[in-house]
């Protein structure tokens, strides 16, 4: 290195940006979020995006491998080289790499203005389009009214356990702090887990029979899977109703050895991406 290097310690190296790192290789965002973006894998061949970095937290997790970390780690991973390799790394691209993590959590901070029950006649029609009926989304969920970046929008809104919640319209998704999972908990010895909001409000509809004898945990994000306790190997059995991409195979396999009491369901719609495209009868292209 020369004279005028920085010398960059480990922990300002962890806070260089992922997302910046990754397009200075050529590496863009799929699809994007307030809290996380989804690439094509860095670290292997793949055509459906389940990379996916925390754009609060910093820090990056592959759905196919089941490794993830922090940017000292996915520059090691690249390059299979040492973690001193990595930050030396790093530290040539100092000058433009640095996440300010506090200053785009305030900025793109949702604000929650008002919750009450769903009437606006283009949530219902929303609702309508994913075939689900009003009075089954009134019952689980909220007409949510919030301010992003000085604007003002409204959506149906998913409470999780605590306090946030999931918000979906026509248009576009995002979420509030904090992001963790919704439980619907009322005592039985079965547990059913989906992935997101309409998977849970498409199994209501799909399969009431099931949904009504079942406690139920919709995680949200594949992320949240680190938050599943151990107690629920107490159940009799757990029922996985996770997407049909390879992120989802990859999340329902690791809880498969989780928990030995764990049945991937995914077949029931084995044709389909998730839940609600099979209610909505969206076949997966082959």
């Amino acid at each position: 290195m020369n004279k005028n290097s920085i010398n960059l310690s480990w922990s300002s190296a962890r806070q260089i940006c992922i997302v910046k790192t990754l397009a200075n290789s050529g590496h863009y965002p799929t699809r994007k979020s307030e809290k996380e973006a989804w690439f094509l894998s860095p670290l292997r061949s793949e055509t459906q995006a389940s990379f996916s970095v925390s754009l609060i937290k910093n820090l990056w997790y592959d759905y196919g491998i089941g490794k993830g970390g922090n940017i000292i780690d996915l520059v090691m991973a690249i390059n299979n080289c040492s973690a001193h390799e990595a930050v030396r790394r790093l530290q040539e691209k100092i000058q433009f790499s640095f996440c300010p993590e506090k200053i785009i959590q305030k900025k793109n901070s949702v604000q929650i203005r008002n919750v009450k029950v769903i009437k606006h006649i283009a949530l219902v029609e929303y609702l309508k389009s994913r075939k689900i009926p009003l009075e089954v989304a009134q019952r689980f969920c909220q007409e949510v009214w919030f301010s992003l970046n000085k604007k003002i929008y409204f959506s149906i809104g998913l409470r999780n356990d605590a306090g946030g919640y999931e918000l979906r319209n026509k248009f576009f998704k995002c979420s509030t702090s904090p992001k963790t999972i919704s439980s619907f908990i009322r005592g039985f010895k079965r547990l059913v887990i989906t992935e997101g909001m309409f998977d849970f409000l498409s199994l209501k509809v799909l399969k009431n029979e099931i949904f009504s004898s079942s406690d139920i945990v919709v995680l949200n994000s594949l992320g949240n899977i680190g938050l599943i306790p151990e107690v629920w190997n107490s159940y009799s059995e757990i029922y996985l109703l996770l997407d049909n991409d390879p992120a989802g195979r990859t999340a329902t396999q690791q809880l498969l050895k989780k928990f030995s009491n764990a049945i991937d369901e995914s077949q029931f719609y084995f044709d389909y991406k998730d839940l609600n495209n099979m209610l909505t009868h969206e076949r997966m292209e082959k």
